[in-house]
């Protein structure tokens, strides 16, 4: 049990009264709980009411005054001009709610939420928001957190598919429509990413002839993110993998797949420009194993960028789950 030392307000404490802790109103925002109270002391944005003795607990109103917080700082506004304006929005007659009126809640990824970010996020899961709002306020430890969460809570294909590949595609949104800004929070978003998968991916699987998947961009292509996701919910399935990363060279991957001899071989290309057919159909016809029984890989083509290049033999599967139930299947035979 945690406690929130500066308006003793304990995070796992019971409610006495309804709202929502310091703790779960950060959780729900994606910063930091001490941002919350920072906004608090300096700016004036903290409840509006006490309930249950020294325990503090926020309404409806108050949360929404802190989204609005949120949301003018994420477009670069000084806190202290956010905080006057987020503060005069609400108005001196602002109704307050009553206090138990603010339910806490559930895990956070079953509701949905279509604002508060600056970024189009669309209709995705509540998790999303507070992973935006981390990673465009370069919140390391907000944003290491809710990743975690989200991980933990619903595992990697879910976590990787619903939560953090949505708010990597708004993200790549927004930096391609404003020109060179927030291409520092594409990175940092991603950097973070790939931090949480590799502390959250099982140990190393050991190899099992004729079992192994080979996993690498082709040559030219960096975006390793979702090979990594791929890498770790095949260790967790208990499938050896060979993890190679970005950019490998013709040469390299010949001779990783004639060394390892992979059942499967797994190609990422993000864009068209990348994708190799001829690559893919001379991967597959690489031979090993020996004479009499001899096998070849089966190459899948992942990525957008082999959207309408069609190389026969090769599965083409087009998310996270799909790869893996493929992999399964080549693995296991």
């Amino acid at each position: 049990m945690s406690r929130d030392r500066d308006d003793g307000d304990h995070q796992d404490a019971p409610r006495v009264g309804g709202g929502l802790t310091t703790g779960e109103v950060a959780r729900r925002l994606g910063v930091a709980p001490t941002t919350v109270r920072s906004w608090d002391r300096r700016y004036g944005l903290g409840p509006t009411a006490h309930t249950g003795g020294r325990h503090r607990r926020w309404t409806a109103v108050d949360v929404a005054r802190l989204e609005r917080m949120c949301a003018l700082t994420a477009t670069g506004l000084p806190p202290a001009e956010a905080a006057r304006l987020a503060l005069d929005e609400a108005g001196p007659e602002a109704p307050a709610p009553q206090v138990g009126s603010v339910r806490s809640p559930l895990p956070a990824a079953r509701g949905r939420s279509r604002a508060g970010t600056g970024l189009r996020l669309g209709d995705v899961r509540q998790e999303c928001k507070g992973v935006a709002r981390a990673a465009l306020r370069l919140d390391a430890v907000a944003l290491d957190g809710l990743l975690s969460a989200a991980i933990e809570e619903h595992g990697l294909v879910a976590a990787w598919s619903e939560v953090i590949m949505p708010t990597l595609q708004a993200v790549g949104r927004k930096w391609e429509s404003s020109g060179e800004r927030y291409v520092e929070v594409e990175h940092f978003l991603s950097w973070h990413v790939s931090g949480v998968l590799r502390r959250h991916a099982p140990p190393v699987v050991a190899d099992r002839p004729g079992a192994t998947t080979v996993l690498a961009c082709v040559p030219a292509e960096n975006h390793t993110l979702p090979l990594e996701v791929l890498a770790a919910a095949l260790s967790e399935r208990g499938l050896p993998v060979r993890m190679f990363g970005g950019a490998l060279p013709v040469e390299s991957l010949v001779a990783a797949v004639r060394r390892t001899g992979p059942a499967a071989v797994g190609l990422w290309a993000q864009s068209r420009t990348t994708a190799s057919r001829p690559l893919a159909q001379h991967v597959a016809a690489i031979e090993w194993g020996v004479r009499g029984a001899r096998r070849k890989p089966v190459v899948l083509t992942l990525g957008p960028g082999w959207a309408g290049q069609t190389v026969p033999g090769s599965p083409h599967p087009p998310g996270l789950a799909q790869a893996l139930t493929a992999v399964e299947s080549i693995a296991l035979r």
